[in-house]
């Protein structure tokens, strides 16, 4: 596995908890002592009424055609954000849930047994819903071009001004966690979008993928490029918001039919203008928990440990995606 050496220079944080607890230093890797410092916003509260709170904080109003993306989630698997969490912002912004189909077995890598999980979870007729391949794709530019030379996405991202990157912060059995960089790079990417990041470049059609997959660190990078792509598409940044819920927080995806249990408690709410700083913060609040009865955090540092996952915060650092130094505003009172 080959690893991104960052420079040594450790920098400390101050995580401003005010209501939500007392204030802690967190230490995390910069490249250099000019690197910016991103404002993560924090709810200890999980409520639609959090949700919204938490959106409207960061002060960008999402305008014109919204796009939400999230996960809806794989048939069987219970983790996937609820339609009652996440109703109120979506209807705050007029937003359209957006997914494109997975490339792997299961109930959404077909339109027809993708659709019909959608309304098995309760997206439908709740909310306006797209899968953005259903009529295609297209190539938009990336600024790292590493691995993979452009991000293949769903032909529908055309029809949409500003995204709500609306992830479930978890484990993922390949990519380590599963955030906004995880969200925006894999989740906007069509089926064979997907292909080509997770083979670092090495495929575009879904057919064989899991044959494929052999440059651990390749996918990760790949995947920062492609969330980068994404991030640049929505006016180099300017018409995209990044939100995290810390919720149902089990070593695997929702992408997994039947994962493993959640051993975590729920945490909270986080989000950012910066999805570097978001997923490391959540990171960071996942590696600092001190285990207790009923909220044990081995089982998921163990997996984002084993699959690299940090890896693809650090490369999306590097390529200039954002700031790995943050500091946390808890806006509760």
């Amino acid at each position: 596995m080959r690893h991104f050496g960052m420079m040594a220079s450790l920098m400390a944080v101050l995580l401003l908890c005010g209501a939500c607890g007392k204030q802690t230093t967190n230490e995390v890797e910069s490249a250099d002592s000019t690197t910016a410092v991103s404002t993560v916003y924090l709810t200890k509260e999980i409520s639609p009424e959090a949700l919204v709170r938490v959106y409207q904080a960061l002060g960008r109003q999402a305008t014109g055609r919204v796009a939400v993306k999230i996960s809806t989630g794989e048939s069987g698997n219970p983790n996937y954000l609820k339609p009652e969490l996440i109703k109120q912002l979506v209807d705050e912004v007029d937003g359209t849930i957006v997914e494109c189909n997975t490339a792997y077995a299961g109930k959404r890598n077909t339109f027809e047994a993708h659709w019909q999980t959608i309304k098995e979870h309760g997206f439908l007729p709740t909310f306006k819903v797209d899968l953005m391949d259903e009529e295609g794709e297209f190539t938009i530019p990336v600024r790292d071009s590493t691995h993979i030379h452009y991000d293949i996405v769903g032909s529908h991202l055309k029809n949409y001004d500003f995204m709500i990157n609306l992830a479930h912060f978890k484990g993922h059995p390949m990519g380590g966690l599963g955030g906004v960089l995880k969200n925006a790079s894999i989740g906007v990417a069509s089926a064979n979008g997907k292909a080509y990041i997770h083979t670092a470049g090495y495929q575009q059609v879904v057919e064989g993928l899991w044959d494929h997959v052999e440059d651990q660190d390749g996918f990760l990078e790949s995947m920062a490029a492609a969330a980068q792509a994404v991030h640049d598409y929505f006016g180099e940044g300017e018409r995209i918001v990044y939100i995290a819920v810390m919720n149902n927080m089990t070593v695997d995806c929702d992408c997994v039919a039947t994962p493993e249990p959640v051993k975590l408690k729920d945490y909270g709410i986080l989000a950012s203008l910066d999805p570097v700083a978001l997923d490391q913060a959540c990171v960071d609040i996942v590696f600092n928990m001190q285990p207790s009865e009923g909220n044990d955090n081995q089982p998921l540092v163990e997996r984002i440990t084993r699959q690299h996952g940090t890896h693809t915060i650090d490369w999306a650092e590097h390529i200039g995606l954002g700031s790995k130094l943050y500091e946390l505003v808890c806006i509760d009172k």
